[in-house]
């Protein structure tokens, strides 16, 4: 291996005591190393970053846009390395992994133009007599620094929609990226470094899951945004009831294909879309597709395509520009996923294509007639599974997806416009997708969900909005 990837503390590379080595999932080869903070180091990012909040805040504009425009340019440059980054510490295909930079170099991007546009609310206040010649300016301020807590199926593009923001409002932030894949990450500190941004601003550094709690709980870090578990987001919540937590937590997403949704077209798309975002992340990501309701008259052809759809997609080596399902984070996953079909079979459900583990790869599986109660319909396996059940029209569809604790997004097949509205009303969910799969995600639209799903919004003005907090100036005697 090469020599350790440093440490980002307020714009300096440093690099700890302790020995953070990462191994591709795909066959456990060492890909790099990097270290852990020690505590000093810790506290000077969270000291850095209070230090410099209120000159963050008060950029000019332009400050900001510019050194996000600047950060989009140079992902976009640096494209293929971090893609080759992204494939040897998660296990993500490559091609997929380009398509995560795609979508960083986006949310940069996106985010300097939102910068610009960011300006605040004039308000006339004389609608009653009493507050005649009165005029409201409402601007919105970051509540401060943020402590950003990244997982480890996108890690950068989950980094960026956290780092990018921030910049964006002038808030600090502090991120803390998943152990398993801290590489990108730490790439993305480098980046930021040289774009002008005051010192203290952004630092990105590892530290121990025993240390975790003590970064949580610092007052000076009044925002705290996490993606992850649903167990670890509700201890972070019940830990700091007086910060301003946000959380993108876990989903057993589900998609509904309606009778209307029937021609061959129609079906094919519909096959294809549920094949590919049930398994491109090798089933990690939290809207991957996990069950599948389809009416009685779509249910025999749907099946038929999805079964040939999902049996043709090829796993291996995830730096084979072919392959399409890359190995699970680790072994430990695999074998729970394993075990968790398993278990559903033996209950009764049917095993219609995969069900099969090559040490950290697992076949991209197909099962019908599960169980209710079973894990793999009741939780998310976050693996390449999907669960396939015949559902009699839309009443029942939207009965069983709402049936679930979690709540991030749905995916509709259909042409009826009233269907997609009622869809839109009654689902239970963050964002319903009309005519694909729950896995779409654009960078700029508002994401995030209900129930145990987590509480507010991604997308870069909608992160933005939850960064910071409005504040009024009242002017008096003004000649309306």
């Amino acid at each position: 291996m090469t020599e350790p990837l440093p440490l980002w503390i307020a714009g300096t590379a440093v690099h700890g005591e302790t020995t953070l080595e990462v191994r591709h999932p795909y066959d456990g080869r060492p890909v790099a190393c990097t270290t852990y903070a020690t505590d000093a180091q810790t506290e000077r990012a969270v000291a850095a970053a209070d230090a410099v909040r209120r000159e963050a805040a008060t950029l000019p504009i332009h400050v900001r846009a510019e050194a996000l425009a600047a950060t989009s340019r140079v992902l976009a440059e640096r494209a293929e390395e971090l893609a080759r980054l992204i494939t040897a510490e998660s296990g993500k295909p490559v091609q997929w992994a380009r398509a995560e930079v795609g979508r960083a170099v986006s949310v940069f991007r996106v985010a300097a133009e939102s910068t610009r546009t960011w300006s605040g609310e004039v308000m006339r206040l004389d609608t009653d007599g009493s507050a005649e010649g009165r005029l409201a300016y409402v601007r919105r301020v970051p509540k401060g620094p943020v402590l950003a807590i990244t997982p480890f199926n996108f890690p950068l593009n989950l980094v960026a929609h956290k780092v990018a923001p921030a910049i964006a409002v002038g808030a600090p932030v502090v991120v803390k990226p998943a152990p398993k894949t801290p590489l990108s990450a730490l790439l993305l500190g480098e980046i930021i470094a040289a774009v002008g941004l005051p010192a203290g601003m952004v630092s990105v550094l590892n530290v121990p899951d025993d240390r975790v709690g003590t970064l949580v709980g610092d007052t000076r870090l009044p925002v705290v945004s996490f993606t992850g578990s649903g167990p670890v987001g509700a201890a972070i919540a019940a830990s700091v009831p007086h910060k301003h937590v946000v959380l993108e937590l876990g989903g057993n997403a589900a998609a509904y294909v309606s009778a209307d949704y029937g021609g061959d077209a129609d079906l094919d798309w519909a096959a294809r879309r549920i094949a590919t975002f049930a398994n491109y992340q090798a089933g990690q990501s939290c809207i991957g597709v996990q069950r599948v309701y389809a009416d009685a008259q779509v249910y025999e052809p749907l099946k038929e395509r999805l079964v040939a759809a999902v049996a043709a997609l090829r796993t291996g080596d995830p730096n084979d520009e072919q392959t399409q399902v890359g190995p699970l984070i680790n072994r430990e996953a695999a074998e729970r996923v394993e075990s968790w079909v398993a278990d559903a079979v033996t209950a009764g459900a049917r095993l219609l294509t995969g069900g099969s583990r090559t040490g950290t790869t697992y076949a991209p599986t197909i099962l019908e007639d599960d169980p209710a109660n079973a894990r793999v319909v009741r939780e998310e396996i976050f693996g390449p599974v999907l669960v396939l059940q015949l559902v009699d029209g839309a009443d029942d569809a939207f009965r069983r997806i709402n049936d679930s604790r979690f709540g991030l997004q749905a995916g509709v097949f259909t042409h009826d416009l009233q269907l997609a509205f009622r869809a839109h009303r009654d689902l239970e969910v963050g964002g319903v997708i009309i005519g694909d799969v729950p896995s779409f995600r654009a960078d700029q639209m508002p994401y995030g969900g209900v129930k145990e799903s987590g509480v507010g919004r991604e997308g870069v003005r909608y992160a933005m909005a939850d960064y910071t907090h409005e504040r009024v100036m009242v002017l008096t005697g003004i000649d309306l």
